[in-house]
């Protein structure tokens, strides 16, 4: 019990020590990986049980019984920006196991239309502008093992690497720690997570070319569009937060099961979420997944669940529901996930796939080291 006390003791103190950063930071680590945890409406911090615990609860990769790899691609606003993600994944022996995985968001193609004008008659053709990619890396490497004295709990730790970078203009690294725990009923029937993101905060340091700032014009004399800009910050911090979940496994027969998870995200800053003040603020969400001898899968979710402003300066209750499928046969799963149904949030309907492989489908993995 001592454990978890300094656990939510040091939390709560990191929080309150920067609770005057900026609200948002890394918000691409924010987004989500596996269409079967998109399709469940991102409900599964509780019941993660394979390679992409890495990302949703790094206590749940202790599950693995073989090596997995794991590939993921989508595309957001239109096709501009692509989200892409691939991990690995290894038992170590009966008690722990290993993972590692890489994220990107980029936007490629980007013009450089800082010289754009050459004077109040003439442009640059666009062709000959430059163009830049702007991308998000995040590096994860994460560590699970089962409780020596509770067959029952198992917790994990996830470091992560935070690269970015925007052209030639400015780049940063940054540093986190992810921490998660997991349990089940003696019957096996709830299951109970959690996860603290950033749990030390994530320092994100830039380096800028000041040089695009400056009030020098370029060699070919064209006049700069940003002189009166000013240098940003170059320091960011990325505040804890914290989600946790309740599960509950249904089976209706021999054939059919089913999983059903709520979720509780909270951030210790004030953001658009559904419950907020200036000190924290949460939202829920809920999904299932419904499986036919654990081939076939059915899923459902809500989340999201934010205050939008409208134009009238009224707000509006908006959500982003999601659906998906799975399939699953011999050690590969495929997964498909459509997120915001209907559009009922100011996120853009998104088709998402991902894909899933068990060592198993090379014939029977050896046994586990044990001890």
């Amino acid at each position: 019990m001592r454990a978890p006390i300094i656990f939510l003791i040091t939390f709560l103190s990191v929080n309150h020590l920067f609770a005057q950063v900026r609200n948002y930071s890394n918000e691409f680590l924010a987004i989500g990986v596996d269409a079967a945890a998109f399709g469940k409406g991102n409900s599964v911090v509780a019941s993660t049980n394979n390679i992409n615990s890495i990302y949703w609860n790094p206590a749940g990769l202790k599950h693995i019984e073989n090596k997995q790899a794991a590939l993921m691609h989508a595309s957001y606003f239109g096709d501009i920006a692509n989200f892409d993600y691939a991990a690995f994944a290894t038992p170590l022996d009966d008690y722990s196991s290993i993972g590692v995985a890489a994220i990107r968001l980029g936007i490629d193609g980007i013009i450089d239309t800082r010289n754009l004008v050459i004077d109040d008659q003439n442009l640059t053709p666009f062709d000959e502008l430059k163009r830049f990619s702007t991308a998000d890396y995040g590096f994860l490497i994460s560590y699970s093992r089962k409780a020596f004295n509770n067959e029952r709990f198992t917790y994990g730790v996830s470091a992560k690497v935070v690269r970015r970078i925007i052209g030639d203009f400015a780049s940063s690294w940054g540093f986190g720690l992810d921490v998660g725990l997991q349990g089940q009923s003696k019957d096996g029937k709830w299951k109970y997570g959690a996860v603290a993101r950033d749990i030390t905060t994530t320092y994100n340091s830039w380096q800028i070319d000041d040089d695009i700032f400056s009030n020098q014009p370029e060699t070919n004399t064209r006049p700069r569009l940003l002189d009166e800009q000013e240098v940003p910050e170059d320091t960011e911090i990325t505040l804890p937060s914290l989600q946790v979940g309740l599960a509950r496994e249904i089976a209706f027969n021999r054939d059919f099961n089913m999983n059903v998870e709520a979720d509780i995200n909270l951030r210790f800053a004030q953001t658009n979420d559904i419950i907020n003040n200036e000190s924290f603020s949460f939202s829920p969400s809920v999904g299932f997944e419904l499986n036919f001898q654990k081939i076939a899968y059915l899923r459902g979710g809500v989340n999201n669940f934010q205050n939008e402003q409208q134009f009238d300066g009224s707000s509006r209750l908006a959500f982003q529901p999601s659906f998906g499928l799975g399939f699953s046969y011999r050690g590969i799963s495929i997964d498909y996930a459509l997120t915001d149904i209907g559009d009922q949030s100011i996120a853009l309907a998104s088709n998402i796939f991902s894909i899933i492989i068990d060592w198993q489908l090379f014939g029977k993995a050896p046994p586990a080291y044990k001890r």
